[in-house]
Parts: structure tokens; C-alpha cells; sequence
């Protein structure tokens, strides 16, 4: 096996740094809950390795090919940002309503941390559920990964160097890995934020940038040639 992988790590670096949805939805869950940000790395990550092998197996190439089924997939992960950032807004605006309401909460003796334990389980999987659910989706809609592996990957792939399928799993498992360690690192750090972000105008503000961010690339997604 002989591929590039000096050129290959530099341009998968620089696309890991370059926001994206993947990178929105990664830092919006970390925000949440630290779990709910990693579950959301690792379903990013899935999601790449359905891209990867869509594309050691031709099916990316069938798809690009196919304006019907590119067209399809494109609309799909639009549509799918252009949800998450409308379910966003609206909450951020429910939040604002129900605050202004006084609405400020169970305040009875079930409210405590004895009432909150026996109920851990069931949101720690819940959150790690949908953050899985969120990158993956986002990551697998995304016709700009299918093109990456299908385009950008080939470039650093050697003909004559054996089995170009093998070379494409390998260098597509070294950007899963790469990908995993960098959205952990970003969890990390965005988890620091939670304690500002738990002031109501900070959250809210954060909610509707976010929800506007996810809108916008949703509808972005749409122009790509």
C-alpha cells in the first residue's frame, strides 16, 4: 500500500477546521451536555463511514452521476438543517414566553435531587440518543462528504500501489479517527461554556444565533454545483 498521507492529513486538518454542519451540531450539543456532545462527534463520525464505504464501493460515484439521487440527498440534508434550525428558534422563543409567564419550574418537594436520580438514566440515554441521531444525520445528508470522499480522496490514492479499495479504507479510517479525537477536543472545550450559557440572555441568544446557522448552511446546502 502506498498513498499520500502527509498531503492527505493536511488537507483533512484544514477540512476539520473549516465550520460546517457537522462542527454545528457537534458544538450545540456539547453546550447541552458534555455526553450529548461526544454522542454527537461519534454520529458525525458514523456518518463518514457510511460516505466511505458509499465510495469503495461505488455507490458515490452512482449517486453524483445520478442528478435524481444527488438532488435527493442534497434536499434531504437541507431540509433536515433548515428543521433543527426552526425547532431551535421556536425554542428559544418558547423560552422567552414561558420566563415572561413566570413559569419558573417545579418548585414542590419532588423537585429536589432525590426526585431527579431515579429519573438519570432514562435523559442520559435520551441525550446520548439524539445527539448520535443529530450527527449522524447531518453528516450522512451531507452531499459535501460523498464528494469529498468520492473527489478529494482518489487524489491521494496510488493506482499502482495495490488494492485501491484497501488504500481508500485506510485513509478514510484515519480521518474517522482524526475526526473523533478533534470533536472531543471541541466538546471539551465547549462544555466550559455551559456555565455562562445558563444565564437566560446568554442561552436565548445563543439559541437564536444557532438556530439562524443551521438555517442559513440548510439553505446553502442547496447551491452546492
Amino acid at each position: 500500500m502506498s498513498v499520500d498521507l502527509a498531503g492527505f492529513l493536511g488537507v483533512v486538518l484544514v477540512a476539520y477546521l473549516v465550520p460546517g454542519p457537522d462542527f454545528l451540531v457537534v458544538l450545540r450539543s456539547a453546550t447541552e451536555h458534555p455526553s450529548k456532545g461526544r454522542a454527537a462527534g461519534l454520529g458525525a463520525q458514523a456518518g463518514l463511514c457510511v460516505h466511505m464505504l458509499a465510495a469503495a464501493t461505488g455507490l458515490s460515484l452512482i449517486a453524483v452521476r445520478s442528478p435524481m439521487v444527488y438532488d435527493a440527498i442534497k434536499l434531504l440534508g437541507a431540509a433536515y438543517l433548515v428543521y433543527l434550525g426552526v425547532r431551535t428558534v421556536l425554542a428559544a422563543r418558547r423560552a422567552v414566553r414561558e420566563r415572561s409567564a413566570g413559569r419558573a419550574g417545579p418548585t414542590g418537594p419532588e423537585s429536589g435531587p432525590a426526585a431527579e436520580a431515579p429519573a438519570a438514566a432514562g435523559p442520559a440515554r435520551g441525550r446520548w440518543r439524539s445527539g448520535f441521531t443529530q450527527g449522524f444525520l447531518s453528516n450522512v445528508l451531507n452531499p459535501k462528504a460523498a464528494l469529498f470522499f468520492l473527489s478529494v480522496l482518489p487524489q491521494f490514492v496510488n493506482g499502482g500501489g495495490g488494492s485501491m479499495t484497501r488504500q481508500i479504507f485506510f485513509l478514510g479510517t484515519v480521518d474517522v479517527l482524526i475526526g473523533i479525537v478533534y470533536w472531543f477536543a471541541l466538546v471539551a472545550v465547549a462544555s466550559r461554556l455551559r456555565v455562562l450559557l445558563a444565564r437566560p440572555k446568554f442561552r436565548h441568544r445563543w439559541e437564536l444565533t444557532t438556530g439562524w446557522l443551521f438555517i442559513g448552511i440548510g439553505i446553502g446546502v442547496t447551491a452546492i454545483a
